[in-house]
């Protein structure tokens, strides 16, 4: 069973992605396929210092993170030549991962901007990791260091709450503890293990 897991920034998708694991399901992550394939050495890498100019690697020879997220952030079309160059580079590391998957597994597919890359009817299933937008706010204040105007700024490029919630197969509401959390993830689980 193929299974889509997105949420907006600071909804808490990543602690639902790991509970998944730890409940036996095999979980791709497109954040970590993203690093994959633009790392020191990668063809992807040299493909992007090719498209934006070697100012964007460290003194190290690897990618410069938040210098190419300064780049690309509030730039369109330098975002959609960025996207050109490692979409498709992730999309073919998601086949060969999902391929070697058992028959009988629940892959779970961890992306972040599902909703944003209109991948949502290519999944059996899709669960949405929901928080409110303050709460997500709070979180990037207090966890990640940001701006609350960054933090806001981050979450108005990324789709809606609303339209998250439309794709939803199984809505998971992060407002509460971890427990509960754990506790509802669970409840998800087990019904995509029914079918």
């Amino acid at each position: 069973m193929r299974v889509g897991l997105t949420g907006g920034i600071a909804s808490g998708k990543s602690t639902v992605s790991t509970l998944l694991r730890e409940l036996g399901a095999v979980v791709i992550d497109a954040d970590q396929l993203a690093r994959e394939v633009v790392a020191k050495g990668t063809p992807g890498l040299a493909a992007v210092v090719e498209a934006f100019g070697p100012e964007l690697l460290t003194p190290e020879g690897d990618l410069d993170r938040p210098k190419m997220g300064a780049i690309v952030f509030n730039d369109e079309a330098k975002r959609r030549t960025l996207e050109g160059i490692v979409h498709p580079l992730v999309f073919e590391r998601y086949a060969a991962l999902e391929a070697s998957a058992p028959a009988d597994a629940i892959v779970v597919h961890d992306i972040p901007l599902l909703v944003e890359s209109g991948q949502a009817a290519g999944f059996d299933a899709v669960i949405v990791v929901d928080a409110p937008e303050e709460l997500q706010i709070e979180r990037m204040v207090r966890d990640r260091g940001w701006t609350e105007e960054d933090a806001r700024s981050r979450i108005a490029a990324q789709a809606t709450r609303e339209q998250r919630r439309a794709v939803a197969t199984h809505l998971v509401e992060n407002t509460g503890t971890r427990e509960d959390l754990r506790q509802r993830v669970t409840e998800v689980f087990e019904a995509l293990s029914a079918g």
